[in-house]
């Protein structure tokens, strides 16, 4: 379960390397791509300027090598050519990326145009769950600090936290163990020890934390239709806090 330091420097230069996905994303003019689109020119990139391997693409028989997840949409959603991204969406690409056997994921709302203010605040609550979350990493505390940190936050701003999906252990594998459960009761669950690695990317909801998966099998929405927001990291434990691998240039200051 735990990685040795030289596992975490090549899960970091993975990290790195998929922190510049995102800010080549950043440059991209969304409003009007369609989300295959954005799919493409992601693993373009992977492939051919970071001379990596996208995860996602084949792993359980996905085809794809991101999950683009609009508006209602909670997570997995598919990538289609027939979904054009429009002024006023919120979207999220949760994307995978191998170097040298190691992986990182790491995933990140956006805001396309002019985002309504409530999609914005919920947006930006979402990515500060995030970071209560990861402040709450550090050796001897347990994953229940992780879940309560990030519950905490999502309600005192008047949002639901999905239980039906977690962060995960990752490594050679994508999903290893622990289970990183985005609610909790403070000193319960697993006692985090150096060298662990782990994703941390809660799922915050408008509405109810309800949701339910489509006909296609992936792509997983509110039950309410109420828009979703999620953001993610995956994290080191150090030997006296956490270190974040797939911090992105704009991250230098997160969100306290």
């Amino acid at each position: 379960m735990t990685k040795t330091p030289a596992e975490i420097e090549l899960l970091a230069e993975s990290g790195r390397l998929l922190a510049s996905v995102f800010a080549y994303l950043d440059g991209q003019p969304l409003a009007g791509s369609t989300t295959l689109q954005v799919n493409d020119l992601v693993e373009a990139f992977i492939v051919d300027r970071l001379g990596a391997r996208p995860a996602s693409k084949g792993q359980y028989g996905y085809g794809f090598v991101l999950n683009s997840s609009r508006n209602e949409v909670v997570c997995h959603g598919v990538p289609s050519k027939d979904e054009i991204l429009q002024d006023g969406d919120i979207v999220n690409f949760d994307i995978t990326l191998e170097k040298d056997g190691y992986i990182a994921d790491s995933n990140k709302t956006f805001l396309i145009g002019n985002v309504a203010p409530a999609a914005r605040q919920l947006v930006r609550a979402t990515y500060e769950a995030m970071w209560k979350g990861i402040r709450a990493v550090r050796p001897g505390a347990r994953l229940g600090d992780i879940g309560h940190a990030i519950e905490r936050h999502a309600k005192r701003n008047g949002y639901s936290v999905v239980h039906d999906y977690c962060g995960h252990g990752i490594g050679r594998e994508m999903h290893e163990a622990p289970n990183v459960l985005h609610f909790g009761k403070p000193g319960t669950g697993l006692a985090l020890r150096e060298g662990m690695v782990f994703t941390i990317e809660p799922m915050l909801n408008q509405g109810r934390r309800t949701v339910r998966t489509e006909e296609d099998g992936w792509t997983v929405v509110t039950t309410d239709g109420k828009l979703s927001a999620q953001f993610e990291h995956t994290v080191a434990v150090t030997r006296d806090g956490v270190r974040v691998l797939t911090l992105r240039p704009e991250e230098a200051r997160p969100a306290a």
